[in-house]
């Protein structure tokens, strides 16, 4: 096997990835194009004695029993050309998947095969990532669904690139929340990514820009995206008590901003759990880190 690309290249539709030695390939091309011809001339010659034996018996000539048995050869001979031509086509299919072809432009994020290496059928060695789409994944609870359907217009920043804001589409929501997270995993199409955005970078995501940065009202709070705990229709959050134990607190969720939320429900001055949230259980205790007091 041969490769053409290294990790990090970018390639378009159409360039040669890899390719693997095809000199059996080709032969086993070569070996299905003689058995057709080896078929089609059985195929000829068992036409032809059927047509001759037709004659006959229409002569009464021979008997009805030896046009069947030239009859059935016939058709013996038609279905093994047929099965012969079948192989044929396999093998130069075969033959075409001895090239890795890129079927659209892309960054070649993950190699796995090496020059040399005896590979299966199947078998994963390399990983392109399209980048003709690109696109930003995130989560919301499943009362913020609503916010995100396919279709709505968002803001996307990027942390590395500072001041830089585009415009995004939903395309897809996820139709089953996260097991650990209790969250709906939301794809946001970016029609003009904006110079500089690398795969992988992380990005915030804006339903309403506005939404953090307005007149709050009284009694709002802003919390941390992870501190959400949501398992029902209402979202809550572990507050610890004066006893050092966390307890569950039903809070209202008022808006969405870059990766954190603003709530109601909660007095200032409360203690609320930030990470970890799905591992708690009500009435644990827990340990203060150093400097954080009630």
């Amino acid at each position: 096997m041969s490769r053409n690309v290294q990790l990090g290249s970018r390639v378009q539709a159409g360039d040669t990835l890899m390719r693997i030695d095809s000199r059996d390939a080709v032969e086993t091309a070569n070996k299905g194009t003689a058995q057709v011809a080896a078929a089609q001339a059985q195929l000829i010659l068992a036409e032809a004695n059927l047509n001759r034996y037709a004659q006959l018996y229409a002569q009464e000539a021979v008997s009805s029993a030896t046009l069947d048995q030239y009859q059935s050869a016939y058709d013996s001979a038609k279905a093994s050309y047929e099965q012969a031509r079948a192989q044929s086509v396999q093998g130069y299919n075969q033959l075409g998947y001895t090239d890795l072809i890129a079927d659209s432009a892309g960054v070649i994020s993950n190699v796995q095969g090496e020059a040399g290496q005896v590979v299966a059928a199947g078998q994963t060695v390399l990983t392109l990532v399209r980048t003709d789409e690109l696109e930003v994944e995130f989560s919301v609870p499943e009362n913020k669904i609503a916010m995100v359907a396919p279709g709505t217009k968002v803001d996307v920043s990027f942390w590395a690139l500072s001041g830089i804001q585009v415009n995004g589409v939903v395309r897809e929501v996820s139709p089953m929340a996260d097991a650990v997270t209790r969250t709906y995993k939301v794809r946001v199409s970016l029609p003009q990514p904006p110079a500089g955005m690398q795969l992988g970078m992380t990005a915030s995501v804006s339903c309403n820009s506005s939404a953090m940065t307005g007149n709050s009202s009284s009694g709002d709070i802003v919390l941390p995206l992870s501190a959400i705990y949501q398992t029902g229709a209402d979202p809550q959050v572990w507050i610890v008590n004066d006893s050092n134990q966390v307890e569950l607190r039903t809070v209202a969720v008022e808006a969405f901003g870059d990766n954190q939320v603003r709530v109601k429900g909660l007095v200032p001055g409360t203690i609320v759990v930030t990470a970890g949230v799905h591992k708690l259980r009500e009435g644990q205790t827990v340990r203060l880190e150093e400097g954080v007091s009630k």
